[in-house]
């Protein structure tokens, strides 16, 4: 036998975990060398993994389930040969054999205690999220029992003998890592056979549970955006699990909200409903980074504002000439990233970043960028921006928008930013303090536009002015590095042939 282990690969500097999003592919299935088995993500991209050798795919890690970058996830049997009839087919074979007598159970007199096991790193307690068998039900050895949910996933707890189940901690208690939660009463013989277990018709017209139905996490999260749960949905996968692909193309007649019942003055007219949706890996794992940011730098912002009336008055002359000579257009993202690489370049350290008891500077300038995409924030990155020109520049954030916004990116197209740019003015932010990139140590907030008297050689003038926020990192950029690098930047902005000469 030749096993060969699926372990999640480095995806990208600074990116420690990844979370399983959906499984092409059920246990025990056969997969061909580079077929499509399993879409990972993380908090900066989604990307689907191929298969590293033909074999009978075995899976480790559930979907929902966060992996540390080298865990392994599946394994793949390729001495296994493909399977060459249909599950229908097999059971339809076993239904034409005559039941054979076989012992039935005995209770042995052994009791096994079931406590909550160690789920990951810093999880100190889950929530049972529900019972797939009743108290007293005969399980059988490694058959699941429950849902266990996490801070970072949800997991499935599985029998550790055969035998019948005591339920100790029920739905929605919330439990220590290693408290009980049930015991089995260790039992011989064999369980569920065609004599002792009588086949029971089921309706089929019935709605089936949740907990009977099942969906996986990313279907889930889908139904939920959309008011639905599992029962609502036929799943194409096994047992009739909803997919990812079923829950996309779900539908419902009119929205469902969750009402809440309060107490109120009578004199309140109208409806006062709720909704509740679930957070998804992605915006969970966007969360925790962001609070790690905010607990684990030193972070400053400093403020600045610029005239942008000569850039504008650039782009007004030569909008037109540009396009038709470079086929895109003249935007303000190109002056900005010009600018800020000629102030890193004067000022290195807010290009820098801390690894360990080190500082790490560069003597490049790959600017982060931050896109709004439909799963969150992503923040591509263009490489060697000190080398590109204006049109350049343009064309590679032309490039990498469209790409994240329609979640194609890769990850090497989202690391290694030694700066980042962020432009909340073109949702209307006229001012805010924007949170550093980890792990770098500055970003550069850009703001919306509005004409303001400004005092001009001693007369009152009416200009656009934007507001320029620099959030950094204090432990290794001091007061006079940002403010000096802030004032360089608007310095060339409203001087912007300095940019086209290099002075």
């Amino acid at each position: 036998m030749s096993i060969i282990e699926i372990k999640i690969p480095n995806v990208g500097e600074s990116v420690t975990e990844a979370t399983v999003g959906e499984w092409y592919k059920n246990n025990g299935d056969f997969v061909q060398l580079d077929e499509i088995i399993v879409e990972l993500e993380t908090d900066k991209a989604t990307q689907e993994f191929p298969a590293e050798a033909a074999g009978t795919l075995k899976i480790m890690a559930e979907e929902g389930e966060t992996v540390l970058i080298g865990q392994t996830i599946a394994t793949i049997d390729t001495s296994a040969a493909p399977k060459t009839e249909s599950a229908a087919a097999v059971q339809a074979a076993a239904a034409t054999q005559p039941a054979t007598s076989v012992e039935a159970p005995k209770a042995t007199g052994q009791i096994l205690e079931m406590n909550v096991p160690a789920v990951g790193e810093s999880i100190s307690e889950v929530t049972i999220g529900s019972w797939l068998k009743e108290d007293g039900d005969i399980v059988a050895m490694d058959e699941i029992l429950c849902e266990i949910e996490s801070d970072k996933a949800t997991f499935e707890l599985t029998s550790e003998a055969q035998g019948k189940l005591t339920i100790i901690a029920q739905d929605g208690d919330v439990l220590e890592i290693g408290a009980p939660i049930c015991s089995i009463e260790i039992m011989t013989g064999t369980i569920g056979t065609a004599e002792s277990t009588p086949v029971v018709a089921q309706n089929t017209n019935a709605p089936q549970s949740n907990a009977m139905n099942g969906a996986t996490p990313v279907a889930a999260n889908i139904l939920a955006e959309k008011g639905m749960n599992a029962g609502d949905v036929d799943g194409s996968g096994a047992n009739g699990k909803v997919m990812k692909a079923d829950a996309i193309q779900a539908q419902k007649a009119a929205p469902k909200q969750e009402t809440v019942v309060e107490a109120t003055p009578s004199n309140v007219i109208g409806a006062r409903n709720t909704e509740r949706k679930k957070l998804t890996p992605l915006r969970k794992t966007i969360a925790r980074r962001l609070v790690a940011v905010k607990n684990e730098t030193a972070m400053l912002t400093t403020f600045n504002e610029v005239d942008m009336k000569p850039i504008m008055d650039i782009r007004k002359k030569y909008k037109e000439s540009f396009k038709e000579k470079h086929e895109i257009g003249l935007g303000f993202m190109s002056f900005f990233t010009k600018a800020v690489c000629e102030g890193l370049k004067a000022w290195p350290a807010v290009g820098a970043q801390i690894d360990g008891e080190e500082i790490v500077y560069h003597d490049y300038c790959d600017i982060a960028i931050a896109v709004s995409a439909p799963k969150g924030l992503v923040v591509p990155v263009i490489r060697n921006a000190e080398t590109l020109s204006f049109d350049g520049i343009e064309k590679e954030v032309m490039r990498l928008a469209l790409k994240a916004r329609a979640g194609k990116l890769s990850m090497d197209e989202m690391t290694g930013g030694t700066f980042t740019l962020t432009n909340g003015g073109i949702f209307g932010s006229m001012l805010s303090t924007p949170i550093i990139n980890a792990p770098q140590a500055a970003i550069l907030g850009m703001h919306n536009i509005v004409e303001r008297p400004v005092a001009i050689d001693g007369k009152v003038e009416i200009r656009p002015i934007m507001y320029l926020a620099l959030s950094y990192d204090h432990r290794i950029i001091d007061g006079k590095e940002s403010v000096s690098f802030l004032k360089m930047v608007k310095e060339l902005l409203e001087d912007p042939t300095r940019l086209l000469l290099g002075v």
